[in-house]
């Protein structure tokens, strides 16, 4: 197994086109089917992470910052942003591409995490990440962070234990 990647390895982009039964009444792309295309995305970056397959473990807060619409290009970019033992933090944008009015805007940002799975579908370890760029190296160094607030959340962790997250709040 190799033991380390770069972040750059794990880029993905994918392209869809908004048809009708993508949108809503309103003609606008469903929340949910937007959902799903992330799911896609941000999966393709951690397998191209691990060489294994994944499954969602979370999926950190989706806001809708502006509505896509029927006929609009829509391009997610994923990228791994920090690996941990057997789970990959994956960082998303969502943009949307209008044609016709020749314009292109941030619609989504979100993080989503993976397992890695082994043949016989327990979680296994993945590489270690390795970012090189500046933003890279901002989003591993906050991701965790990230992680802590998700076991809080999730019930996992207690908050005693969160080191990192407390450090932003507490200075000794």
């Amino acid at each position: 197994m190799i033991k380390t990647k770069f972040a750059s390895e794990t880029s993905n982009t994918m392209t869809e086109l908004v048809l009708p039964n993508d949108t809503n009444t309103l003609g606008n792309l469903m929340g949910g089917r937007l959902m799903h295309w992330m799911d896609i995305a941000a999966a393709i970056s951690a397998m191209r992470h691990c060489n294994m397959p994944v499954v969602t473990a979370s999926v950190d807060n989706v806001s809708f910052a502006r509505p896509i619409k029927l006929g609009d290009i829509l391009s997610i970019e994923s990228k791994v942003t920090r690996s941990f033992n057997s789970s990959m933090e994956v960082y998303l944008k969502v943009w949307a591409e209008n044609l016709h009015e020749q314009t292109r805007y941030l619609s989504n940002e979100a993080y989503l995490t993976f397992v890695a799975l082994n043949e016989s579908g327990k979680p296994t370890i993945v590489p270690e990440l390795i970012p090189e760029t500046i933003d890279e190296k901002e989003k591993f160094a906050g991701a965790l962070r990230r992680r802590q607030l998700r076991l809080i959340l999730g019930g996992k962790m207690k908050i005693d234990e969160a080191v990192e997250l407390k450090a932003l709040f507490i200075k000794d």
